[in-house]
């Protein structure tokens, strides 16, 4: 709106249009409020413009000449690519870690897993830290079985039977999410759909340009009275009363910086069209994410679910008088709530023992249950899980940094400059990646700081709300205030960057990393030898170079 005043220079009075949705009523209903322009939002997006062309055009060719040509920086792109590298580099520093487990079968139809020996507990998963190795806390506490060990264990239970030891029932709500805003549409599409952050805003877009949504650039979980009364009559329509919550829900976002400018994305219109209703006229993927954004506006004005948890634990006695106690856990959906138009998908991060719904049979204290057969099972501890597109925006968002209309485009920019590459749906840096990080970090340490970097969203909204002037902060982040550097200063004195020790890593005291222009290569020095040189091939991810 303010480019079309700069260039027209109208002799009439202008007004600005503000609507969340293509529905004739919002249409109608902006044109009967319409506001001024507001400056201030114009002067934080044109400080945002300009702040990115000098972190780009400032940093850019300090990798030209350093790193290789033709690659760049940016004051997201940058902090997105050191992510993605630490999370490699954690994989790098990664031990691998076995340990057993058992589990009796019992005839009742439902396993129970061994939980101590003789008092001891053994060993799981949350006994082992991000690095692989037993946490320093759970050493002296925890029996560390191999496969010995845990074959021992089998052949000395095979007898035995396992007696109720006590048994625990609590009750548990789940309530639901709040509406979807940018960020977890792109989590939930990902995660569902299987779709990349760009395909999902793409499909978004079409959906929104014909008036199916309301509008896809959003980092609000509000909704208005008038779709919160949609979602309300829909679930009772579809679900019955007794579904519904008892009072409207309103959601407060958790997002760092939310910028909360339009309303959480929903299905557009005073009532919501069921998928069903629309789908001779959506494509598949059309339906698939209107489907998606339909059951979660819904289910997020629903009644709470209830569920029943239960928790057995048994003694068992081995041949050779060791006490054991094992565990089964149950839960039973007693009411499904919200779950009945919206339930969540368990991924690996979130899975834990108790969650699994599977109802345990009625049992009484001291009854004894007969074990088909107890086995055992070898686990090996696994490097943290590399980011995909939708944790990658997780985590930005939770850190405050980039702004939900532009996670899409960074990522796609980021394998552009070949600083990271999909495998399946993993982001993988590359070794150029780990140079850019590496000199950024060592010369512009505060540029690739994740709080540095969220604080200067939270000053451009403080420009957005009128707080602070443009143009005296563009001054200080350029030139540098009370003592501190700028950014002119910073890439200025390219003389103390060393471009050999910005592109070399160590494998081994005498094979290094190196990366050139052509890509990344090892080279061999050995003192009285000829060096050796051999090209890494592009496929394999750093933390596979042995």
């Amino acid at each position: 709106a303010w480019h079309l005043v700069e260039t027209l220079q109208p002799k009439i009075p202008i007004k600005r249009m503000v609507f969340n949705e293509i529905t004739k009523e919002a249409i109608q209903a902006a044109v009967e409020n319409t506001r001024d322009l507001d400056y201030h939002l114009i002067d934080a997006q044109e400080t945002r413009r300009v702040l990115d062309r000098l972190f780009g055009y400032r940093l850019s060719p300090v990798l030209w000449k350093k790193v290789m040509p033709r690659i760049s920086a940016g004051r997201v792109q940058s902090v997105a690519t050191r992510l993605i590298v630490e999370k490699e580099r954690e994989r790098m520093a990664f031990i691998s870690s076995a340990w057993w487990d058992l589990a009796a079968v019992t005839a009742l139809g439902f396993n129970a897993r061994l939980l101590e020996v003789d008092g001891k507990r053994v060993a799981a998963t949350s006994d082992f830290g991000a690095d692989g190795a037993v946490k320093e806390k759970s050493l002296a506490n925890i029996l560390l079985l191999d496969e010995v060990g845990a074959r021992g264990l089998v052949e000395s239970l095979k007898s035995s039977s396992l007696t109720v030891k006590s048994m625990e029932e609590s009750p548990r709500t789940e309530r639901p999410k709040p509406p979807f805003t940018t960020s977890t549409m792109q989590q939930d599409a990902g995660s569902r759909l299987g779709w990349g952050a760009q395909i999902t805003m793409r499909i978004a877009q079409r959906l929104y340009e014909n008036g199916y949504i309301t509008y896809m650039r959003t980092d609000s979980v509000n909704l208005s009275q008038q779709a919160i009364d949609a979602a309300r009559k829909a679930a009772k329509a579809l679900y019955g009363a007794d579904h519904v919550a008892d009072s409207p829900r309103a959601y407060t976002g958790k997002t760092k910086n939310a910028q909360e400018a339009h309303e959480a994305i929903r299905p557009a219109g005073e009532t919501f069209k069921t998928p069903g209703e629309l789908a001779p006229e959506l494509s598949r993927d059309e339906f698939a994410l209107y489907d998606l954004i339909w059951k979660r506006t819904v289910a997020s004005q629903m009644a709470d679910a209830k569920k029943m948890q239960m928790r057995v634990d048994f003694d068992a006695t081995t041949n050779d008088h060791k006490a054991t106690i094992f565990r089964a856990n149950g839960s039973v959906i007693t009411f499904p709530g919200f779950l009945a138009a919206y339930d969540d998908i368990v991924s690996d991060e979130n899975k834990d023992e108790e969650s699994a719904d599977k109802r345990l049979p009625a049992m009484t204290l001291g009854q004894s249950v007969k074990v088909d057969e107890y086995t055992c099972e070898g686990h090996e501890t696994k490097p943290p899980a590399r980011y995909t597109e939708p944790t990658l925006v997780k985590k930005l968002e939770e850190l405050g940094i980039g702004r939900p209309s532009t996670f899409a485009s960074i990522i796609q920019t980021i394998q552009d400059r070949g600083y990271v590459y999909k495998r399946g749906r993993a982001l993988v840096p590359t070794f150029l990646a780990f140079s850019v990080t590496g000199l950024l970090e060592t010369h512009f340490t505060k540029l690739v700081d994740y709080e540095f970097t969220a604080s200067m969203e939270e000053d451009l909204d403080k420009i957005a709300g009128g707080e602070a002037s443009r143009s005296d902060w563009l001054r200080d982040f350029f030139y540098g205030v009370d003592g501190q550097p700028g950014l002119n200063e910073l890439s200025a004195d390219l003389g103390v960057i060393d471009a050999r020790a910005t592109n070399t890593m160590n494998l081994s005291p005498e094979i290094e990393i190196r990366v050139g222009r052509y890509g990344a290569y090892l080279q061999q020095n050995l003192p009285g030898e000829e060096r050796k040189l051999a090209n890494i091939p592009e496929s394999l991810a750093p933390d596979e170079l042995t």
